[in-house]
This record gives C-alpha cells, sequence and structure tokens, in this order.
C-alpha cells in the first residue's frame, strides 16, 4: 500500500498494491497497522458507509462539527465518482482551497480525508457504489454542509452542472457557504 501527501495537511492518497493473474485480482483495501502512522493517536474506523448513486449524482458537501468530526477512508468499489473536498480548517495554509481525484473500481485509490474537510462527490458513470469508513458514528446535529458550487470554492465538477442530480438537502445549501463557517480553529 502506497501512501502520497497531496499537500493538504492530514489529507493522503492511498493506492492499493494490486496482484493479478489469470484468475483475477486481489488487494488490500484497508490495513490498520500501514495507516495507523498518518491516523492521529488512538483513531479507531467505527462505521462503514455505502452509497450507490446514479450518473451526475451530486452528494456534498458534507462534514460533522467537532466534537464529532469524522476521519473518512473513501473508495470506490464499482464505477467512477470525481472525489472532491475542500479544507475548512480555519488556521490551515490551505483554508478555502480544494483537492479533487477520480476514484474508482478500476483505479483502485482511496483517500484518507482528515477531520476538519467538507467531502463531497459527483458519479461519472451509469452508477457507482462509494464504500467509506469513519472515525466517529453520524450526529445529525453536528452535520454541516457547503454548497458544491459556492462561487469562491471555484470547483469544477468536470460536468455539466444543469444536469447535476442532488437531493432537497444539498438543494437548501445553495444559501450556505464558505466564508459562513466560524467552527473550526
Amino acid at each position: 500500500m502506497k501512501v502520497i501527501k497531496t499537500g493538504f495537511e492530514g489529507l493522503y492518497l492511498i493506492e492499493p498494491k494490486i496482484f493479478g493473474d489469470k484468475r483475477g485480482s486481489f488487494y488490500e483495501s484497508y490495513n490498520k497497522e500501514n495507516l495507523t502512522p498518518y491516523l492521529p493517536e488512538a483513531t479507531e474506523f467505527v462505521q462503514d458507509n455505502c452509497s450507490t448513486s446514479n450518473k451526475y449524482a451530486l452528494r456534498g458537501l458534507h462534514f460533522q462539527n467537532n466534537p464529532h468530526g469524522q476521519i473518512k477512508l473513501v473508495r470506490v468499489v464499482q464505477g467512477e465518482v470525481l472525489d472532491v473536498v475542500v479544507d475548512v480548517r480555519k488556521n490551515s495554509p490551505t483554508y478555502k482551497k480544494h483537492f479533487k481525484i477520480k476514484l474508482s473500481s478500476t483505479n483502485k485509490k482511496q483517500l484518507l480525508i482528515p477531520v476538519g474537510f467538507a467531502h463531497g462527490f459527483v458519479t461519472l458513470t451509469e452508477t457507482a457504489e462509494f464504500f467509506y469508513k469513519c472515525s466517529d458514528f453520524y450526529h445529525p446535529e453536528s452535520e454541516g454542509g457547503l454548497y458544491f458550487n459556492d462561487a469562491e470554492l471555484g470547483i469544477d465538477w468536470e460536468i455539466p452542472l444543469e444536469k447535476a442530480v442532488l437531493s432537497e438537502k444539498d438543494r437548501l445549501l445553495e444559501n450556505s457557504n464558505i466564508k459562513d463557517l466560524e467552527f473550526y480553529v
């Protein structure tokens, strides 16, 4: 498993070593021992989530406020998505900046996302199955979000935005933007 720095503190790209032969392939998708050096002390993943999305479904940008901030390890098990994270840590040198990468069942890349990042993705294939581990349980009272198309963030989602399929909850984030965040110090 190869762990690659992204230029954002605590955000890492994970490239598993894939073993293949005439039967197919095998790779290790998670190994606590290999990732421990890149995680805050005593991090434990406590919840696994999986979503299936149709083409152009755009989910995010979501986060959980402290004390229930979540570290996430995300990957795609079927299809392809454009995965996007935004640093919402006010004292970070990369505050308000975003990182994006295509994750797919073909490239098997993963993203290790620290607390203090808003996260979202858009489905690029007809369907995609997105799987992620979380270091804390879902707490609706700690939930927050940013509008995916916040002008200040300037994210190119690489799809025709008029085709983006949003949940009502994500649509309501239109009035929530990065300049309103006051919680991550």
